[in-house]
C-alpha cells in the first residue's frame, strides 16, 4: 500500500500564495486517486480537491474553486496543491491522502485508505 508524506505548509499573509507537496513513498500513485482534505478549528476533516491518476480528472470543493489547483509529475509519485488568493479561512490542517480507484465518492474520507501526517496552513495577517 502506497504511503503518503506531505510537506509545504506555513503561515502567510491573506491574498498569498503557498504549494502543498504529497509525496508516494513504498509505491506510485499509478492507478490511484489522490485527494486534499484539510481540518480546521471545528475538528471536522473536509474535502478539498481531488485528482483521479488514470485519467487525469479533477474534484473540487466549492469553496476553493478558482484559487486552488491540483496536479502532478509525470513520475507519478508526487501530487501538488498550489494554493492562491488565500483567505483566513484557509486555515487548517491539510492532509493528503490516497485510494485506489473505488465507486466511495472523491470527497467521503471513507474512500482513502493511506493518509499522511499532515501539514499546518496558516493565513493571518
Amino acid at each position: 500500500q502506497v504511503r503518503v508524506v506531505e510537506s509545504g505548509g506555513g503561515l502567510v499573509h491573506p491574498g498569498a500564495s503557498l504549494k502543498l507537496s504529497c509525496a508516494a513513498s513504498g509505491g506510485t500513485f499509478r492507478m490511484h486517486k489522490v485527494a486534499w482534505f484539510r481540518q480546521g478549528p471545528e475538528n471536522e476533516r473536509k474535502f478539498v480537491a481531488a485528482f483521479w491518476w488514470p485519467t487525469g480528472d479533477t474534484s473540487y470543493a466549492d469553496s476553493v474553486k478558482g484559487r486552488f489547483a491540483i496536479s502532478r509529475d509525470d513520475a507519478g509519485n508526487t501530487v501538488y496543491l498550489q494554493m492562491n488568493s488565500l483567505e483566513p479561512d484557509d486555515t487548517a490542517v491539510y492532509f493528503c491522502a490516497a485510494g485506489l480507484i473505488s465507486t466511495i465518492s472523491v470527497k467521503s474520507p471513507r474512500a482513502y485508505s493511506s493518509w499522511g501526517q499532515g501539514t499546518q496552513v496558516t493565513v493571518s495577517s
